[in-house]
């Protein structure tokens, strides 16, 4: 199965324009008029009137947002159904929430480089949510209760895959992990959301939080280290460092989940095999289970699971130039 592959106001948001023959917008399209260019390379607004708006907060109400769109709502619904996952009608407005929010901040703060409707929900939602399956059985073989599992995702950036997991599974708590100032501010306001659409869907939602760090600090933090059952990480960092980071976080029998991406040059093979010098060390399984990820469009896609079986030593993580390295002895 799986894989690799990552908040301003509207005070009166101009009511989008539906176009021929109905249907919904899509979001991108529905933008006021300052964060796109105009079609003919013209300036739509003064610069004077753009720099006045771009200061204007980031909206923080995805309900004053345009849709995310029809070629979201199909791309999504496609992935459900080779997924085999239902979601609640709060579930999928807590997901829906987050894409409008991404797509309007994204204007203005770079938080992703995948911008259309539709590929945000294959490359963005639909990548996270292949490992709901997953994670949903190995909860199942160890008799956890979902309701009381606790998810920490590494990198998070724009939420991804840690709001849709928390939401999809769903998990107790979920804490939304980054060292940049401005993906922690749209994490903050894309978990509030989140919880605000779950909760208006007459449901219960996950604890969300973001929090600013970087995430070797995290695993010496007391707070956080061995206190997860569930660390993610996507498109954070190879594979050796990665399971230096996520490791000292995990409770004893939790699981790192990382999405890879497999070219078929033998590339991830290699990376794979530099991680497994370190599992027993940081006190890991030396079994690694690989899945592909069934979902057409992101056939090269991996999902790498790790398990702890014992304490990672005090020495791990080690200082940000060692990180992934042979470990010492």
């Amino acid at each position: 199965m799986h894989t690799k592959s990552r908040r301003r106001e509207l005070s009166s948001p101009t009511a989008p324009e539906i176009p021929p023959g109905g249907g919904t917008p899509d979001i991108a399209d529905a933008l006021p008029a300052f964060s796109r260019p105009d079609p003919g390379g013209h300036a739509s607004v003064t610069e004077t009137e753009a720099r006045t708006r771009v200061r204007e907060p980031l909206p923080r109400d995805a309900s004053l947002l345009p849709p995310a769109g029809e070629a979201f709502d199909a791309a999504l619904d496609g992935a459900l159904v080779q997924l085999a996952l239902q979601l609640t009608p709060g579930m999928r407005a807590a997901i829906d929430a987050q894409a409008r929010l991404l797509v309007a901040w994204n204007a203005h703060v770079n938080l992703t480089a995948i911008r259309g409707a539709g590929a945000i929900a294959l490359e963005h939602v639909a990548d996270s949510l292949s490992a709901v399956p997953l994670l949903l059985d190995l909860l199942a073989d160890r008799g956890a209760r979902r309701r009381a599992v606790r998810l920490l995702d590494l990198g998070s950036g724009a939420g991804y895959p840690g709001i849709p997991m928390a939401v999809a599974v769903p998990v107790a708590a979920a804490a939304l992990v980054d060292s940049v100032a401005k993906k922690t501010a749209f994490l903050d306001v894309a978990a509030a959301a989140a919880g605000h659409a779950i909760r208006a869907a007459g449901e219960e939602p996950p604890a969300l939080r973001a929090v600013r760090s970087r995430a070797e600090d995290l695993g010496r933090d007391p707070a956080h280290r061995g206190r997860w059952d569930v660390v993610t990480g996507r498109a954070v960092a190879p594979m050796p460092a990665l399971v230096e980071l996520g490791l000292p976080l995990l409770r004893r029998g939790g699981v790192l989940v990382a999405w890879k991406r497999d070219p078929g040059d033998g590339s991830l093979e290699a990376e794979m095999d530099e991680a497994r010098t370190l599992l027993l060390p940081l006190g890991a399984s030396p079994t690694v289970r690989v899945e592909r990820v069934s979902l057409a469009g992101l056939e090269d896609h991996r999902l790498v699971v790790v398990t702890k079986h014992a304490p990672t030593p005090p020495r791990f993580p080690r200082p940000a130039h060692r990180l992934g390295r042979p470990p010492e002895f």
